[in-house]
């Protein structure tokens, strides 16, 4: 462990584990607590989910008003997204970066953030992370929305309500982060090909990451990141489910990019936030392009377990890519 801990600030437990269903033998009990403990109860994805829900009530259109496209509720839903990043991934970087409330402790990389120079927008990393985000990050994010609420009212894509279906409604929430494991790994390889690894190259400035790297990418990696709304032109859903599966994407890069493994409050652990495992794809570039839902890593050899060892075979399988 010595290398790992000189190379990192923090290292938490290693090797990383992917989830139990995936391990042989059956882990019954150990899968059942991994998934609980993604949901209940003071997690992102309920947090995520009472903010969808909340969005959906109060600030958000009447479906029989997206029938027509409409310079209003265009706007409610634009001004909705732009506000809940902005207090959300602001709020965050307050916490870690401004007041540094935490200081370093449970700070992944042991490097200052954020930093200057040429390489990011307006010659520093805090404003081409802010600008990416909101110019283009929230503008697609709105309008990947915009064109479901649309196509949801005039029966472009399947439309269904908790009284038609009350047990695949509540399903399809859950469903949503494993359909995002296989969207997103695949995405994300892609991004990693030579076709388009100039605008997945945005994204990668960030060797160290804050809350407002989550979301800073070029516009077309954004089109390709929130397509994955695509399924509900196949898959029967509700308005909520569209908020929710979009604001999971915008809010969980936020989170999953502090930097840090979790809010820290009076000696405890009060969330958990950032993935140790996505932070050393963000170091190394050509590992952990998924996530611990489903192994895909582990299948195409590109995982990288935080250890040694870890460190050791991605060496090794780059060496074997150049000869």
């Amino acid at each position: 462990m010595t290398d790992t801990r000189q190379e990192w600030n923090h290292v938490p437990e290693v090797p990383i584990a992917v989830s139990p269903l995936w391990q042989w033998p059956p882990k019954p009990l150990a899968t059942l607590k991994w998934y609980a403990d993604g949901w209940f109860f003071l997690t992102i994805n309920m947090a995520i989910l009472g903010l969808a829900w909340v969005s959906y009530l109060w600030f958000s259109p009447d479906l029989n008003q997206t029938l027509i496209l409409g310079i209003s509720w265009i706007a409610l839903i634009f001004l909705r997204n732009f506000f809940l990043l902005l207090v959300v991934a602001g709020g965050l970087h307050l916490w870690f970066h401004t007041y540094a409330v935490q200081g370093t402790d449970k700070k992944y990389d042991p490097r200052p953030f954020p930093r200057k120079g040429r390489v990011f927008s307006f010659d520093a990393q805090i404003k081409d992370n802010m600008f990416w985000s909101l110019a283009s990050g929230v503008t697609i994010w709105s309008g990947f929305e915009v064109l479901l609420w649309w196509a949801l009212a005039n029966g472009y894509a399947p439309l269904t309500s908790f009284s038609e279906t009350p047990i695949w409604f509540i399903a399809f929430f859950f469903l949503i982060p494993v359909w995002e494991s296989f969207y997103f790994y695949w995405i994300h390889r892609l991004l990693h090909s030579n076709l388009l690894y100039r605008f997945h190259a945005l994204h990668h400035r960030n060797t160290d990451v804050g809350p407002w790297s989550g979301l800073s990418m070029h516009p077309i990696e954004h089109v390709m990141y929130f397509g994955t709304v695509i399924i509900h032109f196949v898959l029967p859903t509700h308005p909520v489910h569209l908020i929710f599966h979009l604001m999971f994407y915008a809010l969980l890069a936020v989170t999953t990019h502090t930097g840090f493994e979790g809010l820290w409050f009076r000696n405890a652990k009060r969330v958990h936030l950032g993935m140790f495992h996505h932070q050393i794809h963000h170091r190394y570039f050509e590992v952990n392009y998924g996530n611990l839902d489903v192994p895909w890593d582990k299948l195409f050899g590109s995982f990288h377990d935080g250890t040694p060892e870890g460190k050791a075979r991605m060496r090794a399988r780059l060496q074997a890519r150049k000869r």
